[in-house]
């Protein structure tokens, strides 16, 4: 709603008709909130008194015990473990919602499902979905009209405000010489008031690297190459003779070459630019193939701009934020050296960082820079706490992992201690840390978790060791000294041998324990490489992984599913199963556990997992 929009309002429940007759303002009022749940139509105010009438309605619906949903602080036992009573202004309070599985509570991370616990918006194959759930029924469906059906999309969620994130990629073949044309990432801002509609779109270039939502705010981080067409390799060129040309090559290109470029589209206007030159920054060494910008976008403004970029040339891999910090990590190892006599092999083997400080719905301003030996596994291996950043990476070149402490020293990133010797042999492949504690798994044969004491930014030192069969590929918390592991059973000899998840016991730094161990045969789990697909419900302790075991005989099929379980003191009960087809997500709204697969949605009682609503993706 507009400023205009809602001073008219005010005044028209002080004093009717005050000169309010129409709001002649260019953004279209939402419609009247619905006393009872059902499809919202999008319908324009035609008065003051209108709008007075439906806003008292719209009022007397929502209000709750503890004022308007999102104006006073949540009831201590719903706030307790992440339940959520947030609403938007257009509805009644929200029952209890799980939300996406994220790193950092105060930065949400895109995902293909987002609920405010009355709507839950799905994306899938180009198109998105609008289900009400409290009448567990489709009430708005749209065509993205993208040209990678198949593209990678997410989501961030905001009020009524639906930032819809396309990756890009390649996309038909060009007609003159075979080759694949480059499609660039898209956000569009999508309108759920009403039908779903998009309001804005933005086209950029190169790959989306990530992106995050604080409040109101989102960031959005691209990457882009050079715009310089290198010349095709002849049989007979060696690499001295190629390297050559493409350095001609360089030499040719126009210096707006390497300057990112937009395209924004809102209400049927499209403007085109690129970003300033006085907005680009270089660290002091850099390779200048790629850029990465940093967009902010105030979601409560649904018209998307330019989203007033912040450009470092740098490579950047992996994002890690919380609600004042975001932070890029580039790995270096794609730099080889590729002269004549010498054999191609990495030149850097280190993870380049970038701390940059987030303040409201202002631009990102760059804090500081630094750089650690080895790669990281995934943002899960960075971690702020207490001013400083931990950090997990494994080097290869050594042959084993470690955790390094850094701080902010003027415009540099220090270290202040480390644990070296963790794994050797191995590399890691899970990393926790939680608050003065960290944890890491690392694997070849034996599974062994670290447990680390991190109090002492100049001390950190490792305390414990646990070494079981298999591998975590994802600790989650789940209560007090408590650890769920995601992952995969393995025998003696490192063969794996089916999802296996584990519940550990941390209370005693030097004495990690595994409590209880479910095992799933030929079982593999998409929350072994993308945590969003686990669903931790503190309330009731409950625990969704989803499934696929796969066929022990040619002849049979792989079946799918969600198991799920209750996380006791000591143990791990199963509750029961959902028997669907390749589950992608698991959400919980009151008393409904919300499965997304390839094919639909599905609604199960929470208690029982008995099925209460099937959404087909039709």
């Amino acid at each position: 709603m507009s400023r205009r929009s809602l001073l008219c309002a005010a005044l028209a429940v002080a004093l009717p008709l005050a000169g309010c007759t129409s709001d002649p303002g260019p953004e279209p009022q939402p419609p009247p909130a619905p006393v009872s749940s059902g499809a919202m139509r999008l319908v324009a105010f035609d008065s003051c008194e209108r709008l007075s009438a439906d806003l008292k309605r719209a009022a007397k619906a929502s209000v709750g015990p503890y004022g308007f949903p999102g104006s006073a602080p949540m009831p201590e036992a719903m706030a307790a473990g992440g339940a959520r009573t947030m609403a938007d202004s257009a509805g009644a309070a929200a029952p209890a919602f799980s939300g996406t599985n994220n790193h950092e509570q105060d930065a949400d991370e895109p995902d293909i499902v987002k609920t405010d616990g009355r709507r839950i918006v799905t994306v899938q194959n180009g198109t998105l979905r609008l289900i009400d759930a409290a009448t567990q029924r489709l009430i708005g469906k749209l065509d993205l009209g993208l040209p990678l059906a198949g593209d990678q999309l997410d989501l961030l969620l905001s009020g009524n405000v639906v930032l819809v994130l396309a990756s890009g990629g390649t996309g038909r073949y060009r007609a003159d010489d075979g080759t694949p044309a480059p499609v660039g990432p898209q956000v569009l801002s999508v309108d759920i008031s009403g039908p779903p509609r998009v309001i804005s779109r933005y086209k950029g270039e190169g790959t989306l690297v990530d992106a995050r939502l604080t409040g109101s705010t989102a960031r959005v981080v691209l990457k882009t190459s050079p715009r310089i067409t290198f010349p095709m390799n002849r049989p007979d060129d060696d690499d001295a003779d190629r390297i050559s040309a493409n350095r001609a090559a360089i030499d040719a290109a126009p210096a707006d070459a390497w300057l990112p470029a937009w395209e924004i589209t809102t209400d049927g206007t499209t403007s085109k630019g690129t970003v300033d030159c006085g907005r680009v920054s270089r660290p002091t060494d850099y390779s200048a193939a790629s850029m990465v910008s940093i967009l902010t976008f105030d979601l409560t403004r649904p018209a998307l701009g330019t989203g007033d970029p912040v450009t470092v040339v740098a490579d950047g891999d992996t994002v890690y934020a919380t609600g004042d910090s975001l932070y890029l990590a580039g790995d270096q190892r794609w730099r080889l050296d590729w002269f004549k006599g010498r054999a191609a092999a990495p030149v850097r083997q280190e993870t380049d960082l970038y701390r940059f400080t987030t303040t409201g719905n202002q631009p990102p301003v760059y804090a500081a820079a630094g750089h650690v030996p080895g790669f990281l596994i995934n943002q899960y291996a960075l971690s702020e706490w207490n001013g400083h950043l931990r950090v997990a990476t494994t080097d290869e070149a050594k042959g084993q992992s470690a955790v390094r402490v850094l701080r902010q020293d003027g415009e540099k990133l220090v270290q202040t201690g480390e644990v070296d010797g963790l794994g050797k042999g191995e590399r890691i492949y899970s990393v926790r840390f939680i608050g003065p504690r960290g944890y890491v798994v690392t694997f070849r044969q034996t599974d062994p978790l670290y447990s680390l004491d991190l109090s002492d930014p100049a001390h950190p030192r490792a305390t414990g060791e646990l070494k079981i069969t298999g591998y975590s590929a994802h600790l989650q918390p789940v209560g007090e000294n408590r650890l769920i592991g995601v992952g995969q059973e393995a025998d003696g000899n490192g063969r794996i041998q089916g999802t296996q998840i584990s519940l550990f016991d941390v209370s005693d730094p030097a004495k990690p324990a595994r409590l209880a161990q479910h095992k799933i045969p030929a079982g593999q789990s998409e929350a072994e490489y993308d945590p969003h697909a686990l669903l931790w419900w503190p309330a009731t302790n409950l625990l969704v992984v989803p499934l696929t075991a796969w066929p022990t005989t040619d002849r049979a099929m792989p079946t799918g599913g969600a198991v799920a379980l209750r996380v006791t003191g000591s143990g791990l009960e199963q509750i029961g199963m959902v028997d669907q087809a390749t589950v992608r997500r698991s959400l919980v709204v009151g008393e409904v556990l919300w499965t997304l697969s390839d094919d639909g949605l599905r609604g199960s009682r929470l208690s029982t997992m008995e099925r209460v609503a099937w959404l087909p993706n039709a």
